[in-house]
């Protein structure tokens, strides 16, 4: 993707500077513009929001105008990788039958035609892999491929499945976690066929992830993945075991959501560019575009709890609030109005104090910088992929143009 001069003469210190939590936290680096107030229900209680209507409608195609200095053909990413994904599909349906029937059925749960998702994360990885799809210097380690196990592809393919069985086992195990009765628009296993066999699927794909894992025969990129699993279990402690100062706090609340969503795709995407023998900087451009994807994703899942609804979104709307969870709608909205700590101290078991704390968000900016602030990771991801090494490939151009069409869909996506 062919970005503007200015931002690719920025882009390396833009990264530089950006390197995981900023040097002053996210949520004071964000300019104010001037907005037009409007109003907007939050999931129908009767709550009027003011925010920024001119920001909203121009987030994400910010990006475009900044990232394309000539006029290209529109990219679909999930068009673009379509056939490799059902091969990856029918693959991954494969991998997780197991012997005994019960397992069997909790295993597959997720994986059966229909309720396979958006595949989202294998997506990013087929796109990373063309992206990076270009000639590596000699002074680069070079990878003997064929003297490990199967061609470049295949290997990376196999990253792509290990990374959304270890997506689908994290579900599986929050849904115990948080008592969801929903998934997908169906009904969650948990709730299906209990907590313990969900628990035990989810055991189960991890188990068949690392068997994977293995035979890839790459010590890195075994570490990086089971470091991963590591991130899943800490960012998931720090949710339910968090003290009234770190859950107010927004770096607390950042470094969480790193753990939780954004490790995963930003170390396979680093993952994709170990195999293929790549320098340790383009190593570093792949994880910090799966880093900041992953970070804007999860901001705007957060806004959409609040302002989805629980058919859009195929699981319950305002569960985390309902779960005492806070996150960057209410830590924003807190900076204007003090006063809502002392709900969040007091829980919101009380459907009372939901009432309050969303009437105290529809009052506040708290919506409209949480989308700020997604923007603002979503343009770091695009900047990764403008500093990847040149590449006059047309393969490679269009992946890389599909990338950054990713950054504005997560941002400007309604479930």
């Amino acid at each position: 993707m062919v970005f503007s001069r200015a931002l690719s003469q920025i882009s390396r210190n833009r990264l530089s500077s950006c390197r995981w939590l900023f040097s002053s936290p996210p949520h004071q680096q964000l300019h104010h513009s001037n907005h037009i107030l409007t109003s907007q229900k939050v999931l129908g209680s009767r709550v009027i929001h003011s925010w920024v209507s001119n920001a909203l409608s121009g987030i994400g195609q910010q990006i475009h105008h900044q990232s394309t200095a000539v006029a290209e053909e529109q990219v679909d990413p999930f068009s673009l990788v379509a056939d490799e994904l059902s091969l990856l599909t029918n693959r991954l349906r494969s991998m997780v039958v197991a012997e005994v029937p019960k397992l069997a059925s909790a295993a597959e749960y997720f994986f059966k035609m229909g309720v396979e998702g958006k595949r989202f994360r294998p997506t990013v990885l087929l796109l990373m892999a063309t992206a990076l799809n270009v000639q590596i210097p000699r002074s680069a380690p070079q990878v003997d491929v064929d003297s490990l196990s199967g061609d470049l592809r295949t290997r990376q393919q196999c990253i792509a499945e290990i990374t959304e069985m270890i997506h689908v086992a994290s579900l599986l195990h929050d849904d115990v976690l948080d008592d969801a009765e929903t998934r997908r628009g169906i009904g969650s296993l948990n709730f299906v066929m209990g907590n313990k066999l969900a628990v035990l699927a989810g055991d189960f794909l991890l188990s068949r992830a690392c068997v994977a894992l293995a035979s890839l025969k790459h010590t890195e990129v075994a570490s990086l993945l089971a470091t991963v699993v590591e991130h899943l279990v800490t960012g998931e402690t720090m949710q339910m075991t968090t003290s009234s100062d770190e859950r107010c706090s927004m770096d607390y609340y950042m470094q969480k959501t790193y753990y939780k969503t954004a490790s995963l795709i930003s170390n396979s995407c680093k993952a994709i560019a170990l195999l293929a023998g790549h320098t340790a900087e383009v190593s570093v451009l792949a994880f910090d575009y799966g880093k900041n994807l992953g970070l804007a994703f999860q901001l705007i899942d957060d806004v959409l709890d609040f302002t989805g609804t629980s058919a859009t979104l195929g699981k319950g709307s305002l569960s985390d609030i309902r779960h005492g969870i806070v996150t960057a709608p209410i830590l924003y909205a807190m900076e204007e109005f003090p006063q809502l700590r002392t709900l969040v101290d007091r829980g919101f078991d009380d459907p009372v104090n939901v009432e309050i704390a969303l009437d105290y968000l529809g009052r506040s900016r708290g919506i409209q910088k949480t989308r700020e602030l997604a923007r603002k990771h979503a343009s770091i991801a695009s900047v990764a992929i403008d500093s990847l090494p040149e590449s006059s490939d047309e393969e490679v151009q269009r992946s890389r143009r599909a990338l950054v069409e990713l950054t504005h869909r997560v941002i400007t996506r309604t479930k």
